[in-house]
């Protein structure tokens, strides 16, 4: 009984390290995602889940064979079936996470649904790829693409946190649950990365000139109606976007107003706990992140959305959701100093490598 028990620790440890190679690897898979975008080379593929009918990039003379409508650009098709192929091994990560925690799933307190929630949200995410490019880029669906994206990130985070959890103080207490402040902020964060997405996938990043103006007004014309239309036809193609412009300036406006809405309320649940020395840290952590996101925002609008700081706004919004988790983590499950290493220490295992 004693060497099964070690063998269950050892291979809790296992997918513990299992799940934060998870959560850091989606996180590369995102960026990876954003910079396909932003190169333009989402449709460098014109098919999928192959590039003119061939698993790598074929020659040109093969690509027109195949689809002779859509001449090959190299550069952008190879950009494109990178970002497959490392959407491939993270498939094969969350396949690996359901497969050796399934022998655990009967153990009090093994988060075994929240490893199934994970392999049903890399096959919703496998399906938004697939969308992406047979719909021609079409808003909705790039968008919810990258929710998908930082929905994975957040379940292998959490999921790795849960474990680890197992791992060093046995079946978890009962959380506290998330008080009103702490449900607005959610919502908020979700809100403003969805109208991050809106906004990115619409290609209304710079519909705005200058800040805190908007081209030179305050309020200027703006079509609300046509800007957050989510009945848009699809196709034939919405690469470089089809809204005209007073829609765009609607989504910029609505992308600020979300911000300022975030932060106010970030602001607020930082004060409200500041006196909490195991909260402070971590909401230091994530108003610092919303702030250095804005901070960002308002760079790129200013500097007519260079690639490399479009890309450190994703970043900063992958960082944003990862500080949001470990701050919610941290309210739910407040425990005292020392008593996550206690079960470490009495079975002489190491405990499981994060943030504590």
């Amino acid at each position: 009984m004693v060497g099964e028990s070690g063998d269950q620790q050892r291979r809790l440890r296992w997918l513990c390290r299992l799940t934060l190679l998870g959560a850091v690897f989606t996180a590369l898979v995102v960026l990876a995602g954003a910079w396909t975008r932003l190169v333009d080379a989402g449709l460098g593929c014109p098919d999928w889940p192959g590039c003119y009918g061939a698993l790598v990039v074929p020659d040109a003379g093969r690509a027109m064979a195949h689809t002779p409508e859509v001449p090959l650009e190299a550069a952008k098709a190879w950009m494109e079936m990178i970002h497959r192929y490392l959407a491939t091994f993270l498939g094969l990560l969350v396949i690996a996470v359901v497969v050796l925690g399934a022998s655990q799933r009967r153990r009090v307190g093994y988060p075994w649904r929240l490893s199934l929630a994970l392999l049903g949200a890399i096959l919703l995410q496998g399906a938004f790829g697939a969308f992406t490019v047979t719909l021609k880029l079409w808003p909705q669906v790039v968008t919810l693409h990258l929710l998908g994206g930082l929905t994975l990130m957040g379940l292998f985070l959490w999921l790795h946190l849960r474990l680890r959890q197992l791992v060093g103080v046995g079946p978890p207490r009962s959380p506290r649950r998330l008080t009103p402040l702490w449900g607005a902020a959610v919502v908020l964060l979700v809100g403003q990365l969805a109208l991050g997405g809106w906004t990115s996938s619409n290609y209304a990043g710079i519909a705005c000139q200058g800040f805190p103006t908007c081209n030179a007004q305050w309020w200027p014309a703006l079509d609300w109606a046509e800007g957050f239309n989510l009945a848009q036809t699809v196709g034939p193609s919405y690469l470089h976007g089809q809204l005209h412009a007073e829609a765009r300036t609607a989504i910029q406006v609505g992308h600020r107003l979300g911000a300022l809405a975030l932060i106010a309320c970030l602001l607020t649940l930082g004060l409200r706990h500041r006196r909490d020395p195991r909260l402070r840290l971590w909401l230091g952590l994530l108003c610092s992140a919303c702030l250095l996101q804005a901070s960002l925002g308002i760079a790129n609008v200013l500097l007519w959305l260079p690639l490399w700081l479009a890309l450190l706004h994703t970043a900063g919004a992958v960082a944003l959701v990862a500080a949001m988790l470990l701050a919610v983590w941290h309210w739910r499950w407040p425990l005292p100093r020392g008593a996550a290493d206690t079960r470490q220490h009495a079975e002489g295992g190491e405990p499981c490598l994060t943030a504590s």
